[in-house]
């Protein structure tokens, strides 16, 4: 069963959905979120977080609002408090090959799947999980539900720790600064480099087209 919630306010009580979903029986209720759908290099994060009824963690917001500071130290808060935590990542290869709709579908999947328990419900931010659990599709989830807020801070923290790995193997690209996504940074280090294996070689299409010469030989 898939629905999709009726909004609540922003500024209200980021536990409502929760709330909701506990009174109406709900115990393990996973909030899922995703990071790097739109980055032109590597893998897409997901992450799953279920809290025990009740539970409240202050701070917890959509990760996007957060400094890279804040976001360490509430990852660590929520590992600990949380009931479980799970994280999903599709890379770049098969990014290319079913496209980012259903990659980012797939690392949510994997992420639920990793999550240690079976959760009952599944909070979504404006997406559809492949999984036969009963879920609801939250827009803006993120910056409305705690439980997904905290996915969003999960699936951020491990994808920036991802590319410090990436930026250490690959330094001519910068990807600690741009965590892959298309700024000029980043643009101007395809072009002169050429891409890497770790780019994806779909959303490079049109970028190869300022410099036709590097696309035959990376396959384009």
């Amino acid at each position: 069963m898939i629905s999709v919630a009726a909004a609540v306010p922003r500024g209200e009580d980021l536990l409502a959905y929760e709330r909701r979903l506990w009174s109406q029986g709900f115990v393990a209720v996973a909030g899922i979120d995703e990071v790097g759908r739109g980055a032109l290099l590597a893998s897409v994060v997901a992450a799953a977080v279920v809290f025990t009824p009740g539970t409240r963690v202050g701070g917890v917001r959509d990760s996007k609002t957060l400094r890279a500071k804040r976001r360490e130290v509430l990852y660590d808060v929520i590992v600990e408090t949380a009931l479980a935590v799970g994280t999903g990542v599709v890379d770049a290869e098969t990014i290319d090959r079913i496209n980012i709709k259903q990659a980012a579908r797939l690392a949510m999947k994997r992420a639920v799947d990793s999550l240690g328990l079976a959760p009952d419900h599944l909070l979504v931010d404006a997406e559809v999980v492949p999984a036969p659990i009963p879920q609801t599709a939250v827009v803006h989830g993120d910056a409305l539900c705690q439980a997904i807020a905290a996915a969003s801070i999960i699936a951020k923290v491990t994808r920036d720790r991802m590319c410090q790995v990436w930026h250490e193997e690959y330094p001519q690209y910068h990807i600690e600064s741009h965590k892959g996504y298309c700024t000029r940074e980043h643009v101007a280090a395809i072009l002169k480099h050429g891409p890497c294996p770790l780019h994806r070689k779909t959303f490079l299409r049109k970028i190869l087209t300022q410099q036709p010469s590097l696309g035959p030989d990376f396959g384009l």
